[in-house]
């Protein structure tokens, strides 16, 4: 009888609680649903407000909502719960940071849904992925993600050694669904054709190493740029592969392609390349300042992308990819055949080589100031507790 209480503690001092497992659910329930939902754009067009894509991203306000309530309501109202003593107290409720900022972003989120109701009401299908009820929709995920982030560190900063193993995992997965899902309100300006431009790396270069640098430091784990980056990769074929096999047919015209199936985005990006990269200088950096170390990373990560993208998008421009594998033969419905995109070229972005390297020294620049915030943010997570 000892002996199996000691085995029920030991299992319960080292497992992740439900609610933390519950807002990690919400943060993919919700990139799974805005990834599916620019593929039903694609091939179906606008449909419904009440589609299974929007289901899926409105799931996730839901689940943040119910975990985060459940946390600030057992907090404040049980006696002696174990989380009295590292909460923040608001408006007379108690939780963890991390349950407030999932709670409000659960709120945005489900708020911009009359609203993206009424917007596409009034002016019809979406002309760009950013439009006012989206950026609510993306602010009230960001919200629950920072959060769901928050929870997790303050969990893992105060774990024993088994326990913030598990810990670490669920949080480098959050990471990578984190950097998955700014790649993803990136996708009109990093598309095939742009892959030659300056603009492409500037673009990639805006958050996504802030992301790896400040997740990876906080988690004090190796090789965790290159898992998250890992997470962004599986997520991405998985998308590619397996939408193409469910049926789909456009509901609104004109029709340029036939489509008798869901368009997936293109093949992801190969920031795995960099990511591998800066994880094996941030192995042999420890002891630089952090002003050389970020410079370093933020030189390694761009010099590092370009040298594999470049040629791998010259590669996706060539009949050898265009197959279920890397899938360049898919057009949604709405791509003329005269497009750029359509004729596997590239945009002529940049007039002269000198505009195209001044565009290449900001992206190094950005990239440079991404991995330097993402160094002190990384420094600043390790000391959350609350």
């Amino acid at each position: 009888m000892i002996t199996g209480t000691a085995t029920l503690e030991r299992r319960s001092a080292t497992a992740v609680p439900w609610y933390l497992w519950c807002a990690a659910l919400a943060v993919t329930s919700a990139y799974v649903g805005g990834y599916w939902d620019i593929s039903w754009h694609r091939s179906i067009g606008r449909d419904s407000f009440w589609s299974a894509p929007h289901m899926a991203i409105y799931a996730c306000g839901v689940l943040a909502g119910l975990s985060s309530a459940y946390l600030i309501f057992a907090t404040t109202f049980a006696r002696n719960h174990p989380l009295r003593d590292v909460s923040v107290r608001v408006w007379g409720l108690a939780a963890p940071t991390g349950a407030f900022i999932c709670a409000w972003g659960g709120v945005a989120m489900l708020s911009s849904a009359p609203f993206d109701d009424w917007w596409h009401n009034a002016y019809g299908l979406d002309v760009k992925i950013i439009s006012p009820p989206h950026m609510i929709l993306a602010g009230g995920f960001f919200g629950i993600e920072f959060g769901t982030v928050l929870l997790l560190l303050a969990f893992m900063n105060r774990a024993s050694d088994r326990a913030r193993e598990s810990l670490q995992w669920l949080f480098l997965y959050v990471g990578g669904v984190a950097m998955s899902e700014s790649l993803l309100i990136k996708l009109e300006y990093i598309a095939r054709p742009d892959m030659h431009s300056a603009l492409f790396f500037i673009v990639v270069c805006i958050g996504t190493p802030a992301i790896l640098m400040a997740i990876a430091v906080a988690s004090e784990r190796r090789w965790a740029c290159t898992i998250m980056s890992a997470v962004y990769t599986a997520f991405g074929i998985g998308f590619l592969w397996l939408l193409p096999l469910f049926p789909a047919q456009p509901k609104l015209g004109p029709v340029y392609h036939p489509v008798t199936h869901f368009i997936p985005w293109e093949f992801p990006l190969l920031v795995m390349v960099p990511a591998f990269a800066v994880d094996l200088l941030l192995q042999r950096t420890s002891g630089w300042r952090p002003i050389v170390r970020a410079l370093a990373a933020g030189v390694v990560f761009l010099g590092v992308f370009a040298a594999a993208q470049w040629p791998f998008a010259n590669f996706l421009m060539l009949p050898a990819a265009r197959n279920w594998f890397f899938g360049t033969h898919y057009f949604d419905y709405g791509t003329p055949p005269h497009a750029v995109y359509a004729r596997y070229l590239f945009y002529a972005r940049d007039a002269t080589a000198m505009q195209f390297w001044r565009g290449m020294a900001i992206a190094a620049l950005i990239s440079f100031a991404m991995m330097w915030i993402g160094l002190h943010a990384g420094r600043a997570m390790r000391k959350v507790q609350r």
